[in-house]
């Protein structure tokens, strides 16, 4: 398994509205629609949204992007119209970026209210 290419899973309810922001807001390539799933490429693997009737978001992270500079990409997609999320427990700087140990991490949530993350590793 460790060879293998990981393949990630997340649930939406409205496909075109989620396209639309995975493949416009984040810049995803849009792979299929096979019926039960958009998919799309990101990073050397792929994405598949799950058509769902109903969708109740997890209160954690389902979905997370490694990238190099936190900022410039956060400068981005906020230009995109994504929104950064705020908390309250946690210290966060003026573009919602949390930092620890000299890792920094961003929260937004899509559409269907999942929340994903971007992740700027220290080393």
């Amino acid at each position: 398994m460790n060879n293998a290419k990981l393949m990630g899973f997340a649930a939406i309810t409205d496909a075109a509205r989620a396209r639309a922001f995975y493949e416009e807001q984040l810049g995803l390539k849009f792979v299929a629609d096979d019926g039960y799933a958009l998919v799309f490429e990101t990073g050397g693997n792929l994405l598949r949204l799950q058509k769902m009737k109903a969708h109740t978001p997890l209160p954690f992270t389902v979905l997370g992007w490694q990238i190099t500079d936190i900022h410039a990409t956060i400068r981005e997609l906020t230009g995109k119209g994504v929104t950064f999320e705020r908390y309250d427990f946690m210290q966060q700087d003026e573009w919602g970026v949390w930092e620890s140990g000299g890792d920094k991490v961003a929260w937004f949530k899509d559409p269907d209210g999942n929340l994903l993350s971007l992740a700027q590793l220290k080393a």
